[in-house]
């Protein structure tokens, strides 16, 4: 019984240090991290869209998936999104797109990365009366918040993390790279 729980107690050090070492591999200056590539995350993105927003009762927007693009230089992402109009107030649909910028943030309680910090450019629709572009563009910003406020990105599976979590590590700093999102590993806080 005593040989048993001495190896246990050696074979549970041996996992962590090895798991450890697996981190530490990466160099030794660097934090571990779990990354999330831009396909990835353009497929998550996409199964939340389409999504309709009213303007007061006058149209409706409709808000396709966004064509989202890496902007590690400004640790952001940014998209193009396609939308329509139509209602009352128009004769017809109209297409339009505008660009948007968002940062990101980790959300505990479902372990996703979630959009928000959110920069809007103006819409632009090509059919459209500049008027109308106009008021459009005066009510853009509460828009592009009920259209992407706090859209998930990415969604961290318990197995994502597990030599992580046993670890004592939770997710930190959100970084944008060239290649997809970096998650940084930090020390959970007591």
């Amino acid at each position: 019984m005593l040989h048993r729980r001495r190896f246990l107690t050696t074979a549970t050090r041996a996992m962590a240090l090895g798991g450890a070492a697996l981190l530490g591999a990466r160099g030794a200056q660097s934090q571990p991290s779990y990354t999330v590539p831009l396909a990835q995350l353009q497929e998550m993105v996409g199964q939340k869209f389409p999504r309709s927003v009213p303007v007061q009762g006058l149209l409706d927007l409709t808000v396709q998936a966004p064509r989202l693009r890496l902007l590690p230089e400004v640790n952001r992402l940014g998209a193009v999104m396609a939308v329509d109009a139509a209602g009352p107030a128009l004769r017809r649909s109209h297409a339009g797109s505008f660009d948007v910028e968002f940062a990101l943030r980790y959300e505990a309680s479902d372990r996703s990365l979630r959009a928000h910090q959110i920069r809007l450019g103006p819409l632009d629709f090509p059919t459209l009366r500049p008027a109308v572009t106009e008021l459009l563009n005066a009510y853009g910003p509460v828009l592009a918040e009920q259209a992407l406020r706090e859209v998930t990105l990415h969604q961290l599976r318990p197995q994502d993390t597990a030599v992580f979590d046993g670890l004592g590590l939770q997710p930190g700093p959100i970084t944008v790279t060239a290649k997809g999102l970096t998650v940084a590993f930090v020390r959970q806080q007591p």
